[in-house]
Formats: C-alpha cells, sequence, structure tokens
C-alpha cells in the first residue's frame, strides 16, 4: 500500500506540481514523455481531473500552477513553505527541480529525480500537455466521512491501542471495490509540546535522537553504534551514546550516496569488514571496522545496476544468508499492479521464468517485486523469490536462517484489499502479484491472464490491515548483560514499524507492531505496541519507519516524519523502603 509505494515517500513526482505551456512539443516528444510517467510516477499522481489524489498531488493543469497549490493535499513542510514564498513550476523550475527536487526544495519527499536531461524534456512536454478547462476543477483530496459508520472505523487509528491484538485470516477478506479508493496523504504537523507516542504498559518512551534530515532506517553496529540511513540527504549518519539513553554524538560517515535506504554488516558477527548500502539503483560497501565514525576509504560499487527501471517503489532492503555467502536484495516494483504490460513476456513464458523466476513480471516490472541473490561480490545474481509487490524490512531470523520480510501490497481495490503482511519467503516462491493476491485471489483488473498460476501461490503467514504500509522490522533479542532486556516473552518476536496509510478512507498504521512467534513460525496474530502518533483523520504528527534493538536491549525506532530516534524501555521496578 504505501506508495515507498511508496513513503508517499516513494515514487517519482511525489512533491511534483507545474510548468508553464510556452513550449510547443512534437507528438512523439508527448508520447514518450507519456511513457515515462507512467513507468515511473503513475502509482503516486493520477492525470485525470476527476480523480482524487494519490501519494502525490494530481498532474492535471500542473503547467503554472503554483508550488502546494491543489488544495487540501497534505505537502510536505518543505513545499509548502516553497509555494508560501511563491515559486510556481514553469518549464525552467519543473527542469531544475527534477534534476535535483533536495537541492531546489531542500526536505522535500520526492524520493527520486530524473538525471536524463532527454527523459526529463519529455516528462515535462507530457506534463505541459495535460491542460484544459478541467483543470480549474480539478478534484481535491477525497476525505473520511465526517459521521462514518463505526464499521467503517474497524483497523483504523482510533481503534487501536498498545496492547490489542489482530488476526485478520485469508478468509476474511473483503470484496474488490467494497469501498471507493481513498486519496488521503497525511498532513504531518508538528509534534504537540510533551505528545510522546504511547506505548505497552509496563514500558516508557523518550527521544533518544532528532535528526532533521529525518532518517529513514537504521541498524546497530556490533560495538553498538547505530547507523542512519538519512536516504534524503545522501548520508549514512552514526550515533553513539555513552550510557544508552541518548546519542551524545551524531556524525557524517559517508555521504554522496544515491537515495541510501537499506544496510548490512558483513561478515556477520563481531568484527565486520565492510558496511553495505543499498540505493535505488545500486549497492556499494564501504570498509568499516568496529568503532569508525567516518568511512576509512570511498564506497566501491558492488552492483551497478539493480534493474532497468528504477521509479516506482524505491525502498531497497538487504540482508545477508546466515552463513554469510549469500546477499538478498529486495526490489519492489515499478507500478501499482503492472497494467500495462501486456499478456505475455517477449519470450515463451517456460523460457522468460527460467531467466527471471517462476511467475515473474516483464516489461517495465522485468526483476522487479522481487527477491534477489547475489554472492556478496555483487555477482552470480539469480532470482530468490518473485511476486513480492513491494518487500521491504528483509531479514534472516536467527535461529531458522528463514528469509522474511513485509509487503505493502497493492492499491485501489478498497480501503480494506488486499491486507499487507509479513512472511517468510521461501527460495523460488511465487507469492501473487500481480495477478493474484493473499493466495489465490485473482486481481479482477487482470482477470484471465494467468491462469496459469492459479493454486501455485504461496499465502502468506501474517495478514495485517489493509494500507498499513509495512516498512523496516527486527528479531527482537536483548544482547548479552543487557541492562534494559525486554521480558523473557518477548525474546525472539517480530518488532514491524507501520508507516501509515495514504490511501484509506480513514487512517490507519503509524505504529509499531510485535508479531507473535512460535518455535520460530509466525502463529498469524499481531499486537500493537506503540501508536498515539495520529491527531486526526487528516493530521499526524509521527511515521514510524524502522526499528532496531539497541546494545542495551532498549527498542530504538525511527519516526522519519518527525526526524526522532524513539527508546522504548521497560519501566523501571522501583525497590520498596524497608521499613524501620
Amino acid at each position: 500500500m504505501q506508495a515507498n509505494s511508496l513513503t508517499l515517500h516513494v515514487l517519482m513526482l511525489a512533491s511534483l506540481a507545474t510548468v508553464s505551456v510556452a513550449h510547443a512539443a512534437s507528438a512523439p516528444q508527448v508520447t514518450a514523455g507519456r511513457t515515462i510517467f507512467q513507468n515511473n510516477c503513475a502509482s503516486c499522481h493520477t492525470v485525470d481531473a476527476k480523480l482524487s489524489p494519490l501519494a502525490g498531488p494530481g498532474m492535471f493543469g500542473v503547467v503554472g500552477r503554483k508550488a502546494a497549490g491543489v488544495p487540501g493535499f497534505g505537502y510536505s513542510g518543505a513545499l509548502a513553505k516553497a509555494g508560501a514564498a511563491g515559486l510556481v513550476w514553469t518549464r525552467e523550475e519543473l527542469d531544475v527541480f527534477l534534476l535535483d527536487p533536495a537541492k531546489r526544495v531542500p526536505g522535500t519527499t520526492m524520493p527520486v529525480g530524473v538525471p536524463d536531461q532527454k527523459m526529463r524534456a519529455a516528462l515535462i512536454d507530457y506534463l505541459a500537455s495535460l491542460q484544459g478547462p478541467a483543470a480549474a476543477g480539478a478534484a481535491a483530496p477525497a476525505t473520511p466521512a465526517a459521521a462514518a459508520r463505526p464499521a467503517d472505523r474497524a483497523g483504523s487509528w482510533d481503534d487501536t491501542r498498545p496492547g490489542k491484538i489482530f488476526h485478520i485470516k485469508p478468509t476474511d477478506l473483503a470484496r474488490p471495490f467494497a469501498t471507493d479508493s481513498a486519496g488521503n496523504s497525511p498532513r504531518v504537523q508538528a509534534r504537540p509540546n510533551g505528545a510522546l507516542p504511547t506505548v505497552m504498559p509496563g514500558f516508557e518512551v523518550s527521544v533518544f535522537a532528532q535528526d532533521a534530515d529525518k532518517p529513514r532506517t537504521l541498524l546497530r553496529a556490533p560495538n553498538g553504534d547505530v547507523f542512519l540511513a538519512a536516504t534524503g540527504a545522501g548520508q549514512v549518519k552514526v550515533l553513539r551514546s555513552k550510557n544508552g539513553d541518548k546519542a551524545d554524538t551524531a556524525d557524517v560517515f559517508a555521504t554522496g550516496l544515491s537515495r541510501p535506504y537499506g544496510m548490512a554488516f558483513w561478515p556477520s558477527g563481531a568484527n565486520p569488514q565492510y558496511l553495505y548500502v543499498a540505493g535505488v539503483n545500486s549497492v556499494v560497501r564501504i570498509p568499516y571496522r568496529n568503532g569508525d565514525l567516518k568511512a576509512r576509504a570511498a564506497a566501491e560499487v558492488v552492483i551497478p545496476s539493480l534493474s532497468e527501471t528504477s521509479g516506482g517503489h524505491t525502498t531497497r532492503t538487504l540482508v545477508f544468508s546466515k552463513d554469510d555467502k549469500t546477499m538478498l536484495l529486495s526490489i519492489g516494483s515499478a507500478t501499482n499492479v503492472a497494467s500495462d504490460i501486456g499478456p505475455q513476456p517477449p519470450l515463451p513464458i517456460a523460457e522468460w521464468e527460467k531467466r527471471h523466476g517462476f511467475g515473474a513480471a516483464w516489461g517495465v516490472e522485468t526483476d522487479r517485486a522481487t527477491v534477489m541473490a547475489f554472492d556478496p561480490d555483487g555477482k552470480n545474481r539469480r532470482t530468490y523469490a518473485t511476486g513480492l509487490r513491494n518487500c521491504v524490512g528483509l531479514l534472516v531470523y536467527p535461529a531458522t536462517g528463514d528469509v522474511m520480510c513485509n509487503v505493502n501490497e497493492r492499491d485501489a481495490l478498497g480501503d480494506d484489499l488486499p491486507p499487507d503482511y509479513l512472511t517468510r519467503v521461501k527460495q523460488g516462491g511465487f507469492y501473487g502479484w500481480p495477478w493474484y493476491y493473499i493466495g489465490d485471489n485473482e486481481d479482477p483488473r487482470l482477470k484471465g491472464i494467468r491462469p496459469d498460476l492459479k493454486g501455485k501461490t504461496i499465502t502468506p503467514d501474517v495478514l495485517l490491515q489493509a494500507h498499513s504500509a509495512p516498512l523496516g522490522m527486527v528479531v527482537y533479542h536483548a544482547p548479552k548483560g543487557a541492562k534494559h532486556a525486554f521480558p523473557k516473552e518477548y525474546e525472539g518476536e517480530v518488532f514491524v514499524a507501520l508507516h501509515g496509510s495514504w490511501n484509506r478512507g480513514v487512517r490507519t498504521g503509524y505504529k509499531v507492531a510485535r508479531v507473535f512467534m512460535k518455535d520460530g513460525v509466525p502463529t498469524g496474530q499481531y499486537q500493537d505496541f506503540m501508536s498515539g502518533m495520529v491527531i486526526s483523520d487528516r493530521e499526524v504528527w509521527g511515521r514510524p519507519a524502522a526499528v532496531e534493538v539497541a546494545a542495551d536491549g532498549a527498542l530504538l525506532v525511527v519516526d522519519d516524519a518527525g526526524g526522532a530516534v524513539w527508546r522504548i524501555v521497560p519501566t523501571p521496578v522501583s525497590t520498596p523502603m524497608p521499613k524501620r
């Protein structure tokens, strides 16, 4: 569901607003631009004035429009400020913005620029063609009904509290199109003075660190340092704490990276030699020794290209197998549901699947919606699993070696369909996307295209409320001697950051959940552990994006909306004074 999915924060043009029309483009140029838009931007942006915006503002009538100019849309603070200062998206301004969004509007949530000048020009020509009388009446974002029936709010932000347990079963699925799809991006507000997230009874929460660059993921080093991927800034940072309660220092470990997101140390254990970092379309590794606060050498490109397309989902996560011999990398889809790839691959299906994996899609989705496998040096590329629309939070479960990930499922089938999910990822497995979801449920928009796949899809382990947008996750394991270890019943459980919906009529997610495990296998149930970051159906002040276990046993939570790293520990038990 995430438009990370995305992060809403993950698809091209997430903050794009306008251009000027004083340019006559050729029909082939406009057609080329439309293809670029469809392949990279359409999951987050509509071009139909009659439709509500998706994760990003609508593009019809974008020419000459003031930045942040769609009424009621939840723009980033940076873009809203630029619009208030008088920024209008002329062709020239748009060209500069698309080349380097973060440079033109620092703090924008636009995830990926368009460095190729010819592609940029064609895209602008297409956007400039989206003009007409309907532009003045372009639809505002859909807003939740003020008097929604109680049943409509099941699973929503006000139907949640730490301790509440959910168990969604495949037999519980709603019908396709049971509700209209909604464009309901959150309007992020400053955290109210003194406000804290709500956590489970027996725990307390505090701010571990604050970072204006709003990092998206984090990773603990063997010596206890905490590494942050500041995706928008193109940096990896490192936090160091003297006693664990807060970060005392923050250093920039590496800079000049291309949208860094997933991170992993290699080899595993006490003395890694490299920090691997996954960007939108490449993987690099940086020499590392325990305690390094600055990169000791330049980043080395390990995988120069992940796929032929880089639009759509941009949150690449990576992990190494238990024996350190295989690097696994998740690559999310380019589009919502591959609606334009056609009914047949360019080769016979058997030959295509031999090369790209069973159930693999084609066209702009070639080698997308997958988990790929490589040797640690980036060579010996092969497909590990397919049909995973946007697998994020990739991890290896320590006790079993099982690969696990969260998946942001497809959009526009209704408020409650299909569920997002967490699952073990089996080598050679096919998980349904784009033709099927949650087992053998065929997507009605692609009906009859792949009947041969029916009965061959893997049903995921844990179904999460639709549109929750799960991102980072971690297995809870308290390091030896940890002074803030969680109670024993949490050992081996999985914590998941639910980033929150942008396309559900009533907001859901925006919390951290605990996934119950038994003998290393998910039970199908999950429990709210941290929430309280939603103000109303329209406004939020925080969005959990990643989780990690600190050296002292605390659970760290990255909030990429508020720029905070939260720290959760068990509430100290007071010792009664002895009687005299």
